[in-house]
Order: C-alpha cells, then sequence, then structure tokens
C-alpha cells in the first residue's frame, strides 16, 4: 500500500511547497533523535523524512499523487532496462513539445535536497567488539541554519517568484524545423531551475540554509561487530542544501590487534607453551580470556598441535544468540640445554623405555624421514 505521505506531515494534498517545507521543519525539531531518542519517535522521524523527499520533489509528488510510491518504486529497481523512473521516449517528447497542450511537465526544482552520507571510522579493542561499547563521537557537519530555518533568506523576507519563468522554473521557445513548430524547454536563467530566487539571502548562510558546526553524539556499538562492520545511523548525516533532509552516517569498525587472541569469526584463538615434562604427566593451568583467569587440564601425554576448546567464551554473536570459543592450541617445548644431571636422569628414563639409540643411527625398525619420505612416493 502507498503511504500517506500528506498525512504523516499533517498538509493538505493541495499544500505548496513552503507549506511542505515548514512542516517538515516543525515535525524534525520535535522528532529528531537529537531531542528524542526514543525509538518509536526515531521511526517517525524516518517517516516523515521519507515523506519530504516525496512531496518536495516535483516530479516525485506528481508521481506519488497518481497513486505511485515514488520511492518504493526505485528500490523495486524500476521498470525497463534503462533503471527506474527513465523513458527515453517520453523524455524526448516533454523536452521537444511539452505535455499536452504545450505545457511544462518537470516544475520548479525544489532547493532542498538530501544530505550526503558520511562515514567514520572508529578502533576498538578486540573486548569492546566482543562485548559492545559506547563512544561519544564528536563530528563536524552541516545542521539547519538558525537564522532562517533552512529557507535561505534573510529574517522577515522569504523567495520571491521568479519574474522570467513565473515560478515554472524552465522556459521555452519555439522554433520551426521540418517537423514543424517545435517547442523546447530549458532551464530558467534567471532562477537556476528553482522557480523562485532569494532577493535577500540569509546573512549567516548566504542562502545555502544550511551551516557547519561540530556536534556530539552517543552511538552504541553492538556486540559482536568485527573489522571492516559497517553500522548506518540514520538521519545523524549532514543536512541538505535549502534544508533538506539528512544524509545518514555510518560507522566503519577497526579492531585493534591483540596481543594474545586471534579472532577468527566468533572464536577466539590462542597458543599455550608447556615443558615436555607437563604435557608427559598432565597438570593444570590458568590462561587469560576476555572474561578473565581460566583454568585447563592438561592430560598426560598431550602432544604439540593438540587443541582444547573452552566453549562459550569466545565472542558474543551479532545477533545476540550466544558466544563463539576459545581455543587453546598447545606447543610441548622441548629442552635445548641440559645439565650433567638431568641429561643423565633422561637416559635412564630413555633405557627404560626402551628409546635409547645409538647417536647418528635409528633404533632397528624404525626409519629416518628421507626414508619414509622416499617410500611414500613409491607408494609402500
Amino acid at each position: 500500500m502507498v503511504k500517506d505521505y500528506y498525512g504523516l506531515l499533517k498538509v493538505r494534498r493541495d499544500a505548496t511547497q513552503d507549506e511542505v517545507k515548514r512542516a517538515y521543519r516543525r515535525l524534525a525539531r520535535e522528532l529528531h533523535p537529537d531531542v528524542n531518542p526514543d525509538p518509536h519517535t526515531q521511526e517517525r522521524f524516518k517517516e516523515i523524512t521519507q515523506a519530504y523527499e516525496v512531496l518536495s520533489d516535483t516530479d516525485k509528488r506528481r508521481m506519488y499523487d497518481m497513486g505511485v510510491d515514488p520511492l518504493a518504486a526505485a528500490g523495486a529497481g524500476g521498470a525497463g532496462p534503462f533503471g527506474p523512473g527513465f523513458n527515453p521516449l517520453s523524455d524526448l517528447l516533454d523536452q521537444f513539445f511539452g505535455a499536452a497542450g504545450g505545457a511544462a511537465t518537470r516544475g520548479p526544482r525544489s532547493r532542498a535536497q538530501r544530505g550526503r552520507n558520511a562515514t567514520i571510522r572508529i578502533e576498538l579493542d578486540l573486548a569492546e567488539c566482543a562485548f559492545g561499547a559506547t563512544r561519544e563521537l564528536t563530528v563536524d557537519t552541516a545542521v539547519i541554519c538558525p537564522t532562517c530555518s533552512g529557507e535561505g533568506t534573510a529574517p522577515g523576507t522569504h523567495p520571491q517568484t521568479c519574474d522570467i519563468c513565473g515560478g515554472r522554473g524552465e522556459v521555452s521557445q519555439v522554433t520551426r524545423s521540418f517537423l514543424g513548430q517545435v517547442m523546447m524547454s530549458r532551464v530558467c536563467p534567471g532562477c537556476g531551475g528553482y522557480g523562485t530566487v532569494l532577493a535577500r539571502p540569509c546573512p549567516e548562510c548566504d542562502g545555502d540554509g544550511r551551516v557547519r558546526t561540530r556536534r556530539t553524539i552517543k552511538v552504541r556499538i553492538p556486540a559482536g561487530v568485527e573489522d571492516g562492520t559497517h553500522i548506518q545511523l540514520a538521519g545523524e548525516g549532514e543536512v541538505g542544501p535549502g534544508g533538506g533532509p539528512p544524509g545518514d552516517l555510518f560507522l566503519e569498525i577497526a579492531q585493534r590487534p591483540h596481543p594474545i587472541f586471534e579472532r577468527q569469526g566468533d572464536d577466539l584463538h590462542c597458543t599455550v607453551t608447556i615443558p615436555m615434562a607437563a604435557a608427559a604427566l598432565g597438570a593444570t593451568l590458568t590462561v587469560d580470556s576476555l572474561d578473565g583467569p581460566a583454568e585447563i587440564d592438561i592430560r598426560p601425554g598431550t602432544q604439540s598441535g593438540q587443541v582444547i576448546p573452552l566453549y562459550g567464551l569466545g565472542v558474543r554473536h551479532l545477533d545476540g544468540g550466544g558466544r563463539g570459543d576459545l581455543v587453546i592450541h598447545v606447543t610441548v617445548e622441548t629442552p635445548t640445554k641440559l645439565d650433567p644431571e638431568q641429561e643423565r636422569l633422561l637416559r635412564e628414563l630413555a633405557n627404560l623405555r626402551g628409546e635409547e639409540a645409538p647417536p647418528g643411527k635409528f633404533a632397528p625398525g624404525q626409519q629416518g624421514f628421507f626414508s619414509r619420505l622416499r617410500d611414500a612416493f613409491n607408494g609402500r
């Protein structure tokens, strides 16, 4: 169903562009997220912004009055191979002959345009990505001019209808050709296509309807974000020319490297090095985690390369459904320097286990590395 944009802005269907603009500004001051952070109010702010985007544009408003939502049509990809809203035959006929009776079809364009989107890069620690964070951001942006409220004119004055085009935003010229009389339309040189002129521009914004300022916003970073994640804050970008609706603000997350953990998806990986004796006999070790110290059991006979999972100690899933795991990779450390007593004890242990071999030779029945490699290639 087509939304009631007139009802959202609380204006009549025959309301002028100035009435639409004033209605939007009045509601925007009341519903802007900086003034009222309630989620329901923020949703209403998005709706009135969409309504203003349609009703402030002559072409979109004409399409809407015919029963077609131009925003929904644009989101659906439009009809035809040239994209939404593009009809080359219609545009050509409109340019040369105008609409029925020779009247202009485009009309004046609105001074109010949607503001640009902005992107801010935010660096977060691993723990902030895992559990979420709240940040206060200072952004340099454009806001509605407080002197003229976005209208662009000096206090006490209003835009005046262009004397050249009579408010149509374009002028027409009739020429003769082999087709007969041809009417050609072009943008009015007096008003630039707006249909109105600013006889006395606002002294603060010089007619742009906006001024630049610095403001601070508080944002909530959800748990589970990772390096490269983009968060969209609707309506938090800069206000458009002519006091138009604001664009969006995007936050790009950059995760700082962690000295211990490596993140893979929502799982965390780290390496623990243990002595040879602890690997053979078993032990209980304390390791770090994002939740604080955690104990792990090293079973007797643990080998290098074995992994020990600690379930539920990884990063929170972005959708809020649980957490990843902390995976411990075990590396067994072989001693490189032994004193005489340690060497004697190890040789005694090797004798007891039947592992003693002559220096530079392999015990009977065992193969060296190159022999095993040769057999692997020969298919043995």
